[in-house]
């Protein structure tokens, strides 16, 4: 969505939790900035209904950057159907998200999320994704990578042993994420953590590319399994209601390799591992 250095000063939020969507749907979207760090045009609105508003990222078709893997034009709605199966999971991954028009076209609109101070103004806060000194790993984070930062100095790519983050990395095998970076992990000012930027997820390849790596190997926790083949449940045919819904958004390919996932990991239920071709996106963050 946005990094901590160019996100915008926090609106004032009317919306409840109930209304949440209709004010995505249905407000007008009320231009207060753009993220300029954003890969595709990424625009902060307040929806805005009556005397009711909301902060919200909207990401029009038009200003999506081609890419030689996924189709033009797909981002939005791979954004939204990453959504849909956030929420058929039950998980509240990813903000509440919709596709709609706006003043620049048809695009994607999902509710902005307010994170913590950036650690300019708190300087000893460790993010969940986060590069630290090698020796100084704390012990509740998990290693992913060594590298060097700019100084030559020895870092290591770490995040944070969290189950709120191990939900995210299952959910990103699901929806086969090929871009989670640590800048696409947000710490709510609510307690939760979410996901942002799903716009390059569920081609029908394996193309996952991820931080989280720090399950690699792991057995998936047996409440998240039965989350997932509720999944199933609900994908279980081409005409149920969340199947019919995903391939408004994407190709029935598509539906039917996340399909083929999903009953794979119940089947099978553990974390894959890095041993593939660009196993973390880059940048990292």
């Amino acid at each position: 969505m946005t990094s901590a250095s160019d996100r915008p000063d926090p609106g004032e939020d009317t919306a409840t939790p109930t209304d949440v969507m209709t004010l995505l749907t249905t407000g007008e979207l009320e231009l207060i900035g753009q993220v300029r760090s954003a890969s595709n045009a990424t625009l902060v609105c307040d929806a805005v209904l009556g005397d009711e508003r909301l902060r919200c990222v909207y990401k029009p078709v038009r200003g999506e950057q081609p890419l030689w893997d996924f189709p033009d034009g797909t981002l939005a709605g791979r954004e939204v159907a990453s959504y849909r199966i956030s929420a058929a999971l039950g998980w509240s991954v990813i903000p509440e998200t919709v596709l709609r028009d706006g003043k620049f076209g048809p695009g994607m609109v999902q509710r902005w999320i307010d994170t913590p101070e950036p650690r300019d103004v708190v300087p000893d806060r460790l993010d969940l994704v986060d590069l630290c000194p090698a020796d100084l790993v704390p012990d509740d984070y998990r290693r992913i990578l060594e590298a060097y930062d700019a100084r030559g100095e020895e870092v290591t790519l770490v995040h944070a042993d969290d189950p709120r983050l191990l939900r995210m990395a299952v959910l990103d095998v699901v929806i086969n994420n090929a871009d989670r970076k640590g800048g696409h992990v947000l710490e709510g000012l609510d307690g939760n953590v979410y996901g942002v930027d799903h716009g390059i997820c569920l081609h029908v390849e394996d193309k996952l590319r991820t931080v989280l790596w720090g399950w690699a190997g792991e057995v998936v926790p047996a409440h998240l399994v039965s989350d997932v083949a509720g999944l199933c449940d609900a994908l279980a045919g081409d005409t149920t209601d969340l199947s019919v819904e995903l391939a408004r958004l994407i190709t029935p390919a598509e539906v039917a390799a996340l399909r083929e996932r999903a009953e794979y990991l119940v089947e099978v239920p553990e974390m894959p591992t890095p041993a593939r071709s660009r196993p973390i996106p880059w940048p990292a963050f």
